[in-house]
Protein backbone atom coordinates (compact mmCIF):
# COMPACT_ATOMS: atom_id res chain seq x y z
CA UNK A 1 0.00 0.00 0.00
CA UNK A 2 1.47 3.66 -0.77
CA UNK A 3 1.93 5.58 2.17
CA UNK A 4 4.10 8.31 1.16
CA UNK A 5 3.21 11.71 0.21
CA UNK A 6 4.57 14.08 -2.26
CA UNK A 7 6.89 16.78 -0.90
CA UNK A 8 6.51 19.58 -3.40
CA UNK A 9 5.65 22.50 -1.38
CA UNK A 10 2.77 24.72 -2.61
CA UNK A 11 3.96 28.29 -3.38
CA UNK A 12 1.55 30.02 -1.22
CA UNK A 13 0.68 30.56 2.59
CA UNK A 14 -2.97 29.26 2.00
CA UNK A 15 -2.07 25.51 1.87
CA UNK A 16 0.55 26.20 4.73
CA UNK A 17 -3.48 26.44 6.94
CA UNK A 18 -4.74 23.57 6.27
CA UNK A 19 -5.27 21.20 8.75
CA UNK A 20 -4.61 21.03 12.31
CA UNK A 21 -8.22 21.72 12.65
CA UNK A 22 -9.72 21.38 16.56
CA UNK A 23 -11.90 18.72 17.92
CA UNK A 24 -15.49 20.14 19.66
CA UNK A 25 -17.11 18.10 22.64
CA UNK A 26 -20.63 17.50 21.66
CA UNK A 27 -22.15 17.23 25.19
CA UNK A 28 -25.99 17.70 24.74
CA UNK A 29 -25.75 14.78 21.98
CA UNK A 30 -24.81 12.23 24.68
CA UNK A 31 -26.83 13.57 27.41
CA UNK A 32 -27.74 10.79 29.63
CA UNK A 33 -25.78 8.73 28.25
CA UNK A 34 -23.30 7.41 30.89
CA UNK A 35 -19.13 6.74 29.91
CA UNK A 36 -20.12 8.05 26.22
CA UNK A 37 -18.55 11.23 24.76
CA UNK A 38 -18.55 12.08 21.37
CA UNK A 39 -16.01 14.82 19.58
CA UNK A 40 -16.35 16.72 16.12
CA UNK A 41 -13.20 17.19 14.16
CA UNK A 42 -14.19 21.01 12.91
CA UNK A 43 -13.01 21.04 9.32
CA UNK A 44 -14.60 24.71 8.95
CA UNK A 45 -11.61 26.18 10.13
CA UNK A 46 -9.74 25.35 7.16
CA UNK A 47 -9.33 28.22 4.69
CA UNK A 48 -11.85 27.10 2.09
CA UNK A 49 -14.31 26.21 4.80
CA UNK A 50 -14.18 22.41 4.66
CA UNK A 51 -12.30 18.91 4.70
CA UNK A 52 -11.94 18.89 1.05
CA UNK A 53 -9.22 21.64 1.40
CA UNK A 54 -6.94 18.38 2.46
CA UNK A 55 -7.72 16.43 -0.51
CA UNK A 56 -7.57 19.41 -2.95
CA UNK A 57 -4.12 20.43 -1.40
CA UNK A 58 -2.96 16.86 -1.78
CA UNK A 59 -4.55 16.10 -5.55
CA UNK A 60 -2.81 19.65 -6.49
CA UNK A 61 0.73 19.11 -4.75
CA UNK A 62 0.68 15.68 -6.21
CA UNK A 63 -0.41 16.85 -9.97
CA UNK A 64 2.81 19.35 -9.61
CA UNK A 65 4.89 16.78 -8.23
CA UNK A 66 4.38 14.30 -11.31
CA UNK A 67 3.80 17.02 -13.93
CA UNK A 68 0.58 16.50 -15.08
CA UNK A 69 -0.46 20.70 -13.83
CA UNK A 70 1.89 22.60 -15.63
CA UNK A 71 1.41 26.13 -17.15
CA UNK A 72 -1.62 26.21 -19.81
CA UNK A 73 -3.07 23.43 -18.12
CA UNK A 74 -6.39 24.01 -16.54
CA UNK A 75 -7.25 22.20 -13.88
CA UNK A 76 -10.70 19.48 -14.03
CA UNK A 77 -12.45 18.24 -11.53
CA UNK A 78 -16.38 16.67 -11.14
CA UNK A 79 -17.91 17.79 -7.45
CA UNK A 80 -21.18 18.24 -5.03
CA UNK A 81 -19.40 21.81 -3.85
CA UNK A 82 -16.53 21.46 -1.14
CA UNK A 83 -13.64 20.38 -3.12
CA UNK A 84 -14.31 22.69 -5.78
CA UNK A 85 -14.64 24.89 -3.47
CA UNK A 86 -11.09 24.29 -2.45
CA UNK A 87 -9.84 23.57 -5.83
CA UNK A 88 -10.85 27.74 -7.04
CA UNK A 89 -9.39 28.83 -3.69
CA UNK A 90 -5.80 26.85 -4.91
CA UNK A 91 -6.43 28.24 -8.16
CA UNK A 92 -6.81 31.35 -7.34
CA UNK A 93 -4.13 31.13 -4.59
CA UNK A 94 -1.45 29.29 -7.20
CA UNK A 95 -2.24 31.02 -10.07
CA UNK A 96 -3.95 28.30 -12.35
CA UNK A 97 -7.28 28.20 -13.98
CA UNK A 98 -10.21 25.40 -12.58
CA UNK A 99 -13.00 23.54 -14.62
CA UNK A 100 -15.96 22.08 -12.55
CA UNK A 101 -18.67 20.06 -13.53
CA UNK A 102 -20.89 20.03 -10.64
CA UNK A 103 -24.68 19.53 -10.15
CA UNK A 104 -26.99 22.50 -10.89
CA UNK A 105 -29.11 21.94 -7.97
CA UNK A 106 -26.18 22.81 -5.54
CA UNK A 107 -26.87 25.68 -2.61
CA UNK A 108 -26.91 28.99 -3.75
CA UNK A 109 -23.88 29.96 -1.54
CA UNK A 110 -21.73 27.25 -3.43
CA UNK A 111 -22.59 28.66 -6.44
CA UNK A 112 -21.40 32.41 -5.24
CA UNK A 113 -18.52 31.41 -3.24
CA UNK A 114 -17.32 29.60 -6.57
CA UNK A 115 -17.91 32.64 -8.59
CA UNK A 116 -16.29 34.77 -6.24
CA UNK A 117 -12.60 32.46 -6.40
CA UNK A 118 -13.54 32.87 -10.21
CA UNK A 119 -14.06 29.08 -11.14
CA UNK A 120 -15.58 28.13 -14.87
CA UNK A 121 -18.33 25.67 -13.65
CA UNK A 122 -20.36 23.37 -16.37
CA UNK A 123 -23.67 23.20 -14.69
CA UNK A 124 -25.10 19.24 -15.20
CA UNK A 125 -28.44 17.97 -14.64
CA UNK A 126 -29.87 17.94 -10.90
CA UNK A 127 -31.57 14.53 -10.80
CA UNK A 128 -28.30 13.05 -11.73
CA UNK A 129 -26.85 13.75 -8.53
CA UNK A 130 -22.62 14.34 -8.49
CA UNK A 131 -22.66 11.01 -11.08
CA UNK A 132 -23.69 13.47 -13.42
CA UNK A 133 -20.88 15.79 -12.80
CA UNK A 134 -18.55 12.28 -13.09
CA UNK A 135 -19.77 11.92 -16.62
CA UNK A 136 -19.61 15.28 -17.77
CA UNK A 137 -15.59 16.11 -16.28
CA UNK A 138 -14.62 12.27 -17.56
CA UNK A 139 -16.17 13.68 -21.60
CA UNK A 140 -14.16 16.85 -20.81
CA UNK A 141 -11.39 15.49 -19.91
CA UNK A 142 -11.42 12.90 -22.91
CA UNK A 143 -12.80 15.59 -25.57
CA UNK A 144 -9.45 17.69 -24.76
CA UNK A 145 -7.06 16.34 -22.90
CA UNK A 146 -4.36 18.88 -23.73
CA UNK A 147 -5.94 21.45 -22.15
CA UNK A 148 -6.95 19.95 -18.90
CA UNK A 149 -5.66 17.87 -15.77
CA UNK A 150 -8.44 15.85 -14.62
CA UNK A 151 -7.56 15.19 -10.91
CA UNK A 152 -10.64 13.22 -10.91
CA UNK A 153 -10.95 12.74 -6.92
CA UNK A 154 -13.21 10.13 -6.63
CA UNK A 155 -9.83 7.80 -8.40
CA UNK A 156 -7.06 9.70 -6.87
CA UNK A 157 -5.04 8.14 -4.40
CA UNK A 158 -3.71 11.71 -3.38
CA UNK A 159 -7.16 12.00 -1.56
CA UNK A 160 -7.27 9.38 0.68
CA UNK A 161 -3.45 9.27 1.47
CA UNK A 162 -4.00 13.48 2.75
CA UNK A 163 -6.12 12.00 5.25
CA UNK A 164 -4.01 9.08 6.45
CA UNK A 165 -1.10 11.48 6.92
CA UNK A 166 -3.32 14.33 8.37
CA UNK A 167 -7.00 13.19 9.61
CA UNK A 168 -5.79 10.74 11.50
CA UNK A 169 -2.39 11.19 13.16
CA UNK A 170 -4.33 13.98 14.45
CA UNK A 171 -7.50 12.19 15.86
CA UNK A 172 -4.69 9.88 17.28
CA UNK A 173 -2.60 13.40 18.82
CA UNK A 174 -5.68 14.80 20.40
CA UNK A 175 -7.36 12.18 21.85
CA UNK A 176 -4.13 10.32 23.26
CA UNK A 177 -5.17 7.52 21.40
CA UNK A 178 -7.95 6.99 23.21
CA UNK A 179 -10.34 6.80 20.81
CA UNK A 180 -12.51 3.52 20.06
CA UNK A 181 -15.11 4.68 17.27
CA UNK A 182 -14.90 6.49 14.25
CA UNK A 183 -17.35 7.76 12.03
CA UNK A 184 -17.14 9.22 8.76
CA UNK A 185 -19.98 10.05 5.77
CA UNK A 186 -19.05 8.30 2.44
CA UNK A 187 -18.95 11.02 -0.79
CA UNK A 188 -15.57 9.97 -1.97
CA UNK A 189 -14.49 8.51 0.33
CA UNK A 190 -11.62 9.75 1.05
CA UNK A 191 -11.52 10.92 4.47
CA UNK A 192 -13.11 7.31 5.33
CA UNK A 193 -10.23 5.35 4.01
CA UNK A 194 -7.45 7.36 4.66
CA UNK A 195 -8.29 7.67 8.38
CA UNK A 196 -9.67 5.09 8.91
CA UNK A 197 -6.36 3.18 7.72
CA UNK A 198 -4.59 5.04 10.06
CA UNK A 199 -6.06 4.83 12.66
CA UNK A 200 -6.40 0.77 12.53
CA UNK A 201 -2.67 0.63 12.01
CA UNK A 202 -2.45 2.38 15.52
CA UNK A 203 -4.98 0.31 16.85
CA UNK A 204 -7.03 -2.23 14.67
CA UNK A 205 -9.76 -2.51 17.38
CA UNK A 206 -11.24 0.84 17.05
CA UNK A 207 -14.41 0.97 15.15
CA UNK A 208 -14.66 2.43 11.32
CA UNK A 209 -18.42 2.97 10.50
CA UNK A 210 -19.23 4.15 7.58
CA UNK A 211 -22.60 6.18 7.14
CA UNK A 212 -24.66 7.11 3.90
CA UNK A 213 -27.60 8.35 2.98
CA UNK A 214 -30.52 5.63 3.38
CA UNK A 215 -32.17 6.16 -0.34
CA UNK A 216 -30.78 7.30 -3.36
CA UNK A 217 -33.06 10.31 -3.73
CA UNK A 218 -31.72 12.09 -0.69
CA UNK A 219 -30.97 15.65 1.03
CA UNK A 220 -27.60 15.07 1.85
CA UNK A 221 -25.42 17.04 -0.36
CA UNK A 222 -21.72 15.71 -0.32
CA UNK A 223 -22.81 12.19 0.50
CA UNK A 224 -23.47 8.98 -1.48
CA UNK A 225 -25.74 6.35 -1.64
CA UNK A 226 -23.36 3.61 -2.83
CA UNK A 227 -25.42 0.74 -3.50
CA UNK A 228 -27.28 3.43 -6.59
CA UNK A 229 -24.08 5.57 -7.21
CA UNK A 230 -20.71 5.52 -9.54
CA UNK A 231 -18.52 3.37 -6.63
CA UNK A 232 -15.48 5.28 -6.34
CA UNK A 233 -12.43 3.93 -7.25
CA UNK A 234 -10.45 4.59 -4.07
CA UNK A 235 -13.53 3.26 -1.97
CA UNK A 236 -12.84 -0.42 0.04
CA UNK A 237 -16.39 -1.40 1.41
CA UNK A 238 -14.49 -4.28 3.42
CA UNK A 239 -12.40 -1.55 5.30
CA UNK A 240 -15.97 -0.57 7.25
CA UNK A 241 -16.62 -2.63 10.45
CA UNK A 242 -19.85 -1.14 10.21
CA UNK A 243 -22.31 0.38 7.82
CA UNK A 244 -24.87 3.37 9.07
CA UNK A 245 -28.04 4.72 6.87
CA UNK A 246 -29.19 8.08 8.07
CA UNK A 247 -32.53 9.86 6.82
CA UNK A 248 -32.45 13.04 5.24
CA UNK A 249 -35.02 14.28 7.70
CA UNK A 250 -32.30 13.10 10.77
CA UNK A 251 -29.85 14.86 9.57
CA UNK A 252 -31.77 18.02 8.84
CA UNK A 253 -33.31 17.83 12.53
CA UNK A 254 -30.14 17.30 13.84
CA UNK A 255 -28.54 20.09 12.18
CA UNK A 256 -30.76 22.15 14.16
CA UNK A 257 -30.74 20.60 17.13
CA UNK A 258 -27.04 21.34 17.34
CA UNK A 259 -27.55 25.01 16.51
CA UNK A 260 -29.92 25.60 19.37
CA UNK A 261 -28.28 23.04 21.85
CA UNK A 262 -24.56 23.23 20.92
CA UNK A 263 -24.40 26.44 19.71
CA UNK A 264 -23.06 24.98 16.70
CA UNK A 265 -23.89 25.95 12.77
CA UNK A 266 -22.73 22.88 10.91
CA UNK A 267 -23.60 21.39 7.33
CA UNK A 268 -26.11 18.89 6.47
CA UNK A 269 -23.45 16.21 6.07
CA UNK A 270 -21.72 16.72 9.81
CA UNK A 271 -25.27 16.57 10.77
CA UNK A 272 -25.82 13.60 9.66
CA UNK A 273 -22.71 12.21 10.67
CA UNK A 274 -23.65 13.40 14.40
CA UNK A 275 -26.81 11.56 13.68
CA UNK A 276 -25.41 7.98 13.65
CA UNK A 277 -23.01 8.74 16.57
CA UNK A 278 -26.03 9.12 18.39
CA UNK A 279 -27.02 5.71 18.03
CA UNK A 280 -23.77 4.14 18.27
CA UNK A 281 -23.65 5.98 21.45
CA UNK A 282 -27.17 4.57 23.09
CA UNK A 283 -25.65 1.54 21.77
CA UNK A 284 -22.41 1.54 23.76
CA UNK A 285 -24.34 2.96 26.82
CA UNK A 286 -27.02 0.49 27.27
CA UNK A 287 -24.55 -2.15 26.60
CA UNK A 288 -22.63 -0.22 29.56
CA UNK A 289 -19.05 0.21 27.48
CA UNK A 290 -16.97 3.31 27.89
CA UNK A 291 -16.56 5.52 24.46
CA UNK A 292 -15.01 7.89 22.59
CA UNK A 293 -16.53 8.15 19.54
CA UNK A 294 -14.85 10.54 16.81
CA UNK A 295 -16.65 12.17 13.81
CA UNK A 296 -15.64 14.52 11.13
CA UNK A 297 -17.61 17.29 10.86
CA UNK A 298 -17.06 18.55 7.22
CA UNK A 299 -18.07 22.19 6.89
CA UNK A 300 -20.27 24.54 8.89
CA UNK A 301 -23.64 25.75 7.66
CA UNK A 302 -23.06 29.36 6.02
CA UNK A 303 -23.28 26.97 2.57
CA UNK A 304 -26.54 25.75 3.25
CA UNK A 305 -28.63 28.71 4.95
CA UNK A 306 -30.71 29.11 2.21
CA UNK A 307 -32.13 25.52 2.65
CA UNK A 308 -36.05 25.60 3.45
CA UNK A 309 -35.45 23.33 6.45
CA UNK A 310 -34.10 25.72 8.73
CA UNK A 311 -37.65 27.82 8.26
CA UNK A 312 -39.82 25.17 9.15
CA UNK A 313 -40.62 24.29 13.30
Amino acid sequence: MKTTAPQTELGSSVPQRIGSTPLVRLDQVVRGLRGVTVLGKAEWANPGGSVKDRAAAAMVRDAKARGLLVPGKTLLDATSGNTGIALAMLGAALGFPVQLAMPANVSLERKRILHAYGAQVEWTEPDQGSDGAIRRAREMAGNDPQRFCYVDQYSNDANWLAHYHSTGPEILAQTSGQVTHFVVGLGTSGTFMGTTRRLKEYNPAIRAIAMQPDSPFHGLEGLKHMHSSIVPAIYNPHLADREMEVETEAAYAMAKQLAREEGLLVGISAAAAVVACRRIAEEEAAAGRDALIVTVLPDAADKYLSERFWEEA
